[in-house]
């Protein structure tokens, strides 16, 4: 058994021999720690034990007919590709207090429900606290496991002994292994303490949860490299002035990353939106300038989202350009492709813009939506409320065609939208039969005439 030195970065696992002011790795001051590293060699010891371990051409390996084990929460097996992959390793996120346990508890139950085994291991929470949270929430499966403790080698003894089919460890940072003189929660425990528990998953076939703190900056504490160890990466997100929270995959190796579950937090816990759009819209204000409809696409499900914008006379010498839900450089682009290319005036106007609901959305497909709320605002004149608009706008001011977009208009007819604006491209290529009416544009100029009419000549007034 040997004993090393080391000192580790807190901020970003970097290793050093020597105690270093700045982490060469990410630039942090004073985040390099001392850390007594145990090596230990054990006679046998390995990381995966197969009982196959002579190579395999692909078409000798045979897969399982059941490889993925529904949770019977829709939201939830959306985001995963499916349901939960056999031996695979989840790692969740989220802010403190947004729902993680809440939300893997009734994940939990669904599959306990199912006669599946499953096992909750608690670092930070007694077994009676757990007892409290899941009596509220309805959580009282006879197959869900529940246990206390924060020791590793005590943790893979016992996941041995019960051999649970789908294992929750809440949370990874509180894990600590004897073989490591460190705390834990430090860079060398969670690395070390992620790596065991990914090897015993793979070897077992036991699908893991592991639920992982943030840093205030939004990001997984803990090294970086535990996001590429494990299989898949959740993030649970939402704004605590809203009830709605968003499950977004970022990564996924079984799945697509484009996917989002909606759920709406309760007295009783997490329930799924079915229908994100009617949630999104509703308490819309009607005929209200500023206020504009965008069919988004997220993953496969099209939402439609609300955009709100607010463009008022700046009081200091440079207008600001604040969004929520959406790049505030994308905003300025916008702004600046309305100044330069139909003639309004922004350079004294703040503007301020919003995705209603707490959503975040990065496809360009919004970017005709956010010039017609713009313009709506500084026209002071609303966009007819049966209206959505989409498609993605230029520097030279043109409007380009976007991916599925019967898809979208499909979703807007289900809630009773009577028009739609969208590249011209697009309409050309429309296929499917729609009970809205289309109206083609191919540049900002156009949609704007066509939004506000007689708008050319009011405008250069107004601006």
């Amino acid at each position: 058994m040997k004993i090393k030195t080391v000192f580790n970065c807190q901020k970003c696992g970097y290793q050093s021999p020597k105690w270093l002011g700045k982490c060469p790795d990410c630039g942090e001051w004073g985040s390099l720690v001392e850390e007594e590293e145990t090596l230990s060699r054990r006679e046998g010891e390995r990381g995966w034990d197969f009982e196959e371990t002579t190579p395999k051409t692909i078409a000798q390996i045979e897969l399982d007919s059941e490889q993925r084990i529904k949770t019977k929460i829709a939201e939830f097996d959306r985001v995963l590709g499916g349901g939960v992959v056999r031996g695979s390793v989840i790692l969740v996120g989220g802010d403190p207090g947004i729902g993680k346990s809440t939300l893997l508890l009734q994940v939990l139950n669904q599959l306990g429900s199912e006669e599946v085994k499953v096992l909750y291991i608690s670092g930070e929470e007694s077994v009676i606290q757990t007892k409290v949270r899941a009596e509220r929430i309805n959580v009282n499966s006879p197959h869900l496991y529940i246990l206390t403790e924060n020791n590793l080698e005590r943790i893979i003894k016992i996941v041995k002994e019960l051999k649970p089919q789908i294992l929750v460890i809440d949370s990874i940072q509180t894990v600590y292994s004897l073989d490591l003189q460190s705390a834990p929660g430090s860079i060398s425990q969670v690395r070390d303490a992620s790596g065991k528990i990914i090897f015993l998953s793979k070897a077992t076939g036991i699908s893991t949860f592991l639920i992982g703190h943030v840093t205030k900056e939004g990001a997984i504490a803990g090294p970086r490299v535990l996001e590429h160890m494990v299989d898949t990466v959740l993030y649970f997100e939402g704004d605590r002035g809203h009830p709605y929270r968003i499950l977004r995959a970022v990564k996924n190796r079984f799945g697509s990353t484009n996917e989002i579950g909606v759920f709406e937090m309760k007295d009783t816990g997490l329930t799924e939106v079915l229908n994100p759009s009617e949630i999104f819209l509703a308490g819309r204000p009607e005929a209200e300038p500023g206020s504009v409809v965008v069919p988004s696409l997220e993953g496969s499900r099209p939402i439609l989202i609300e955009v709100q914008a607010l463009v008022s006379l700046t009081s200091f010498g440079i207008p600001r350009r604040m969004a929520m839900g959406v790049d505030p450089n994308r905003l300025s682009l916008l702004a600046a492709v309305l100044e330069r290319k139909v003639g309004m005036k922004l350079y004294n106007q703040d503007i301020f813009l919003n995705i209603a609901g707490g959503l975040r959305i990065s496809e360009p497909a919004v970017d005709l939506g956010l010039v017609c709320a713009v313009a709506s605002s500084l026209l002071d004149k609303p966009v007819d409320p049966s209206t959505v608009i989409f498609g993605e706008v230029g520097l030279a001011g043109e409007v380009r065609a976007i991916s599925q977009s019967e898809t979208r208009v499909k979703e807007a007819e289900k809630l009773g939208f009577k028009r739609c604006i969208l590249p011209k491209n697009n309409e050309k290529r429309f296929q499917a039969e729609s009970r809205l009416e289309l109206f083609g544009v191919s540049s900002i100029e156009e949609v704007l005439g066509l939004l506000f009419r007689k708008g050319s000549r009011e405008r250069s007034e107004k601006c």
